[in-house]
């Protein structure tokens, strides 16, 4: 277990409605992009991993493992290709079996694909396909959608510790701000506080721009061990720690309806794993698909006290700031994909890391901290990459 995993590719599509993009064309597009970011040939890769979260039920395909393989080009190979699901933390909990693999010694060489392709079904039934993701038989049988049960957590919230609707908004308007110098963004439009506050509602006190949009598109990296990057000399960025842990499905069952004890918790084992402390990251991705989440995570990842982090969302989440939030755009902006932002946060940060993020690059960025939800919280994966 002291093999070190390294990133040396990384690729991905544009995210937003992709009509002329089917489910396999988007896989294909980001795992060639990886491959050929990381210079490698397929007679290298030792195993494929996909994740996805909603493909049976929007595009009536299972066995995404197989699809990717397939239609990359890789099946001649007899490569073992695999899904992970995971809601919408497929991505990253994808990553992170990859990462697994390399660092039991198994394989030296895995890519890992994430796609989704939300736009084919529209209205309300693309609604109850994303309420899958919460308790069925305890909060969607009786109504209840992701945005609806956001606005439960966010009102208690608010009320709890006297939280301004605006410091919501501020999330939103800090990842439009970021998405607007990231070409593969759906939402490329700068946003001002004013107009996030009056957009129209969907669930009090969220409106539309608290809430992250149907998305198509596909990430994928490519994973290798410390072996295979000394032997063919290929740069790369160390994966620090990978850390996953649970919480109750439905959001009623736990302690307390606004604190994400799974991402507290996936957190701490992370850190402890790396070796850091939290003022060593440079930066961070968090899934921000309400931006309710946002302030919860940037609390519960050990950032700010419960309640506190009204005060970081002005000026110290900027890219210029303190601690940079979601230099992609994040779920808001970028968009959400769901089987595709985990890794399409390892994408990001590999850019920042390597120094390839263009407009949006953080000056001096040594380690990045990547936060990927299922639900409403309950499963949350977290890695930390670096030197």
């Amino acid at each position: 277990m002291l093999n070190n995993v390294y990133i040396i590719g990384a690729g991905e599509t544009k995210f937003g409605e992709l009509w002329d993009k089917s489910l396999r064309n988007l896989a294909v597009e980001a795992g060639l992009k990886a491959i050929e970011n990381a210079g490698i040939y397929s007679r290298d890769i030792d195993a494929i991993y996909g994740a996805n979260g909603l493909a049976g039920t929007i595009n009536e395909q299972e066995n995404i493992g197989a699809l990717i393989a397939d239609f990359s080009g890789l099946s001649m190979e007899g490569i073992p290709a695999l899904r992970v699901e995971a809601s919408t933390a497929s991505g990253a909990a994808a990553v992170r079996e990859a990462y697994l693999s390399i660092k039991s010694g198994e394989y030296d060489l895995v890519v890992v694909g994430g796609v989704e392709k939300m736009t084919d079904i529209h209205g309300s039934g693309i609604l109850e396909k994303m309420s899958s993701i919460l308790d069925r038989e305890w909060e969607a049988f009786f109504g209840a959608t992701p945005a609806a049960m956001a606005a439960l957590i966010a009102r208690k919230y608010m009320n709890d510790f006297n939280v301004e609707k605006e410091a919501l908004s501020m999330f939103s308007v800090n990842d439009h701000l970021n998405a607007s110098k990231n070409p593969d963004a759906q939402y490329r439009n700068k946003l001002t506080v004013e107009q996030a506050m009056d957009s129209i509602p969907v669930a009090d006190p969220l409106n539309m721009m608290d809430c992250s949009p149907v998305s198509d598109g596909a990430a994928a990296i490519v994973l290798a061990s410390e072996n295979f990057v000394k032997k063919n000399k290929k740069e790369g960025v160390k994966i620090l720690s990978s850390a996953v842990a649970e919480d109750y499905l439905s959001v009623g069952s736990r302690e307390s309806i606004y604190t994400l004890k799974s991402t507290r918790l996936a957190a701490e084992k992370a850190f402890k794993k790396a070796g850091i402390k939290r003022d060593d990251i440079s930066f961070m991705e968090v899934h921000d698909s309400f931006s309710i989440y946002g302030l919860l995570e940037l609390e519960d990842l050990g950032f700010a006290e419960k309640g506190k982090a009204k005060n970081l969302v002005y000026d110290d989440i900027k890219l210029n700031g303190r601690l940079p939030v979601n230099p992609s755009g994040g779920l808001k902006a970028k968009g959400d994909p769901y089987g595709a932002v985990g890794i399409g946060q390892v994408v990001d940060a590999y850019k920042q890391l390597m120094e390839k993020a263009g407009e949006r690059q953080i000056k001096d960025a040594r380690y990045a901290l990547l936060h990927n939800m299922a639900g409403t919280g309950a499963s949350s994966v977290v890695h930390i990459l670096g030197e």
